[in-house]
């Protein structure tokens, strides 16, 4: 069969509060969300595996809150100050680890945001303590962080996922190749991520349309690599 060129062209990605499946697994985290002006001392850590939806929250909280959304590894470089003068949402924190710079503008972020009587939403894989921060206070700053976590995707969740990856891609998949994906694939968010990206990609590269035929084919390639 003749191959089509393809182009790496970036999805649009819907990350609006009615574009968030609810399930059981994220409700809590979804509520604390919603319910922001409530968190203890104004501030919440976000937790959970690649793709679990801490992104999309951070982005539904910067609309209702009006927050500052930016990575970790951009503190460096940060107008602190400025910052400081509204509410912010921080990604990615462990990624500062062996940042001394970031870390001493995390810390100062923290305390003058705080001090300015705004709130604070950071965004993590992980419990702070497992991070490997060096500085001391804002290590200890972090732990003492009240902590909501995204769990595991149930059936439910997975789908929505899927329908939603597919939908940034301009993607409509039937019912059936859904249900099929979920029955058969990894259960993470991460594999949901790369399987959706393959399948686009050998769509567009045979012409074909995203059929479960299709999608059994990307998950039996996928299950040769390892």
């Amino acid at each position: 069969m003749a191959r089509q060129l393809t182009f790496d062209l970036p999805t649009l990605q819907a990350l609006g509060r009615d574009d968030f499946f609810v399930s059981p697994t994220n409700a809590g985290a979804v509520a604390m969300i919603e319910h922001w002006q409530s968190w203890p001392a104004r501030k919440l850590l976000l937790i959970g595996p690649e793709g679990a939806g801490k992104t999309h929250l951070a982005h539904v909280w910067a609309g209702l809150s009006g927050a500052t959304l930016l990575e970790a590894s951009a503190l460096r470089e940060a107008d602190i100050p400025r910052l400081a003068r509204g509410s912010v949402a921080v990604e990615n924190i462990p990624e500062i680890a062996a940042n001394p710079d970031a870390q001493n503008a995390l810390f100062h972020l923290h305390n003058l945001t705080l001090a300015e009587g705004h709130s604070l939403l950071f965004t993590a894989t992980g419990e702070a303590q497992t991070w490997g921060l060096t500085l001391p206070d804002l290590t200890s700053r972090m732990q003492g962080t009240p902590a909501v976590a995204l769990g595991a995707p149930d059936d439910a969740l997975l789908a929505a996922v899927l329908m939603k990856l597919f939908a940034d891609r301009q993607l409509s998949p039937r019912p059936e190749v859904l249900a099929y994906l979920t029955k058969h694939m990894e259960r993470s968010f991460a594999a949901a991520r790369a399987l959706v990206q393959e399948i686009d990609s050998l769509a567009l590269s045979e012409g074909r349309d995203v059929s479960r035929k299709l999608a059994a084919e990307v998950l039996d390639k996928q299950a040769e690599l390892f």
